[in-house]
């Protein structure tokens, strides 16, 4: 059985960003498995700017900052396969992929890192009434249409969702020449961050309708119109605020789901929140060895912030292949980081107060829209410390650093919360 010191499942941002942390941390036998034609992932049809502020400290493209990782893991003579699919992951590292010239291969690895992404909620995950015309794409479908394969999608356009890629496909096919008809979300907020609803919704005169959803799709060969309704508290519909739109094409935006049927498949414990792993501090899952990084964690809204993670999990990865279990010899009581009011889920799930970095960023997304609010961090039960926000959304990452020297002993759990 052939052997590799780190492994990664993903070429994306964050398995590039992890493959050049793990090398520059002092592994040099890394492989990278990559299931598309191409490294990159979805940054690569994400042809809109906005990327790399906080990496590169300027405004990308996405295969720009794709781009620029690419060629510093080309550099660095980090060995990659494409039109490669993984398989299998074992508890114990075994990693089996398959491809056109190999055939069916397992690789033995000192470490894995999983950076495979997300994908799409599709229509049948959302119970929508109608048959099964033409005309019905997922928003990240369209966008490889129009960006990579050069098709047009449709003319006249209704979305359902504001998530990200819904909000800058409302623009990009604006831009084409498409009518967006309206943006409809089942939520009292939107999904996406603010900035896209200003540049890509208000700047083009796109009306978002919030707590709204399509309640019936009409056509039988093709779209040819929707109808959507206002829903209650409870998101069912409320009878009589029925509107019509016609249009030809219907764009679902309705959510990611982190790509984890590998890490199911592997035991590894799933948090049913994020869809993704459990991890601790050093992005170690349950699986000793298998670390996690990027959207199959957990949904992000800022590229830069999946590189900024999956660095950490190359580096762990490095020091878990270097030293083995004496990385970890001297564990300490695992304390378990805690969502309380108002705050949906953390990554990490648990720090070891031993082992654990000077400072740990602690990523979180809150459950409602709340203002004028405060973050409050307790530790056993006690406030240690408040941060004050102006506003906070659902649609936007937060996030807050906890110092290994501000923790006393004694204390099982660290909460964060939501207060006035």
């Amino acid at each position: 059985m052939e052997y590799r010191d780190v492994v990664i499942i993903g070429g994306g941002p964050a398995g590039l960003a992890a493959a050049l942390s793990a090398r520059r941390n002092g592994v040099e036998d890394i492989l990278i498995i990559e299931r598309d034609e191409r490294l990159g992932g979805i940054l690569n049809q994400c042809i809109h700017n906005g990327f790399g502020l906080h990496t590169f400290k300027e405004e990308l493209t996405g295969p720009e900052y794709a781009g620029r990782y690419i060629n510093m893991a080309e550099a660095e003579g980090i060995p990659y396969k494409l039109n490669t699919m993984v398989t299998s992951v074992t508890p114990g590292r075994e990693v089996t992929y398959i491809n056109p010239s190999e055939g069916e291969v397992t690789v033995k690895a000192g470490a894995v890192i999983l950076a495979m992404g997300c994908r799409e909620r599709p229509r049948g995950a959302l119970n929508v009434p109608g048959s099964r015309p033409a005309g019905i794409y997922t928003a990240g479908t369209a966008q490889r249409l129009i960006n990579i394969e050069g098709l047009s999608v449709g003319r006249k356009v209704v979305i359902l969702g504001s998530g990200d890629i819904g909000l800058i496909m409302a623009r990009r096919l604006t831009w084409e020449g498409a009518e967006v008809k309206v943006v409809a979300e089942l939520m009292p907020y939107s999904g996406g961050l603010k900035r896209n609803i200003v540049q890509c919704l208000d700047d083009f005169g796109i009306p978002l309708k919030l707590s709204h959803t399509v309640v019936r799709i009409h056509g039988k060969e093709r779209v040819t119109g929707v109808t959507i309704a206002q829903v209650d508290a409870g998101r069912k519909p409320v009878p009589g605020t029925e509107e019509y739109y016609e249009c030809d094409t219907l764009l679902l935006s309705c959510g990611l789901l982190p790509e984890n049927e590998l890490t199911s498949s592997a035991g590894i414990g799933i948090n049913r929140v994020t869809g993704g792993a459990f991890v601790n501090d050093r992005l170690e899952t349950s699986a000793e060895g298998i670390f996690a990084c990027g959207n199959v964690l957990h949904v992000h809204d800022l590229v830069d912030y999946v590189s900024e993670e999956a660095e950490l999990a190359g580096l762990s990865a490095a020091e878990f292949v270097k030293r083995g279990k004496e990385a970890c010899a001297e564990h300490g009581e695992a304390l378990c980081l805690k969502a309380g009011e108002g705050i949906r889920y953390t990554i990490p799930n648990t720090v070891d107060p031993v082992n654990m970095a000077d400072k740990v960023t602690v990523r979180f997304r809150v459950s409602d829209v709340y203002r004028d609010k405060q973050l409050v961090i307790l530790y056993g039960g006690k406030e240690h410390r408040r941060i004050k926000k102006r506003i906070m959304s659902p649609g936007e990452m937060e996030q807050v650093t906890i110092g290994k020297d501000t923790i006393p002993e004694g204390i099982s759990d660290i909460t964060i919360r939501v207060e006035d």
